[in-house]
């Protein structure tokens, strides 16, 4: 064989070993992506059936009910055209409350429930960690000092 036929052979077997490689990396991660759904399009059947996705909105006024064991919670998550049941059974975020923005990872179960294996609370655009809270005040006493002076 010619070194020109073994330089195409050897460039040939790295393509398809890349190709291998891309194409179990890329399969990896299809099997880890979760899409987000509004509670209307759950309603709608674009949600997929038997696989993990997030729904998510604002928890309905007057719809949690906290069971006897004390982790499981059933909620109603609307987008204010539809709403779709959630039960989790956890602890729930610190912001999760009434009427706030909500984010459920999980899978639709039986009776068109959603089955939730993680609850994330939405806050606002105002919200504010307490540490950035904490710096803006104390630039401010600081700007404060100097035009006084």
């Amino acid at each position: 064989m010619k070194s020109r036929h073994k330089k195409f052979m050897a460039i040939g077997l790295g393509l398809a070993g890349l190709g291998v490689i891309v194409a179990l990396v890329l399969n990896a991660f299809k099997d880890n992506l979760v899409f987000f759904y509004s509670p209307s399009q759950v309603v709608a059947g674009e949600a997929p059936q038997g696989r993990a996705f997030r729904v998510g909105g604002m928890v309905e006024e007057g719809s949690i009910e906290r069971q006897t064991d004390g982790l499981t919670v059933r909620f109603v998550v609307t987008d204010t055209a539809q709403t779709i049941p959630v039960v989790y059974k956890g602890s729930l975020p610190d912001l999760f409350k009434e009427g706030k923005g909500v984010v459920a990872e999980g899978a639709l179960g039986d009776g068109g429930v959603f089955v939730a294996s993680q609850v994330l609370a939405k806050h606002d655009e105002n919200y504010m960690p307490p540490e950035a809270a904490h710096a803006l005040e104390q630039a401010a006493k600081a700007q404060k000092t100097v035009v006084t002076q």
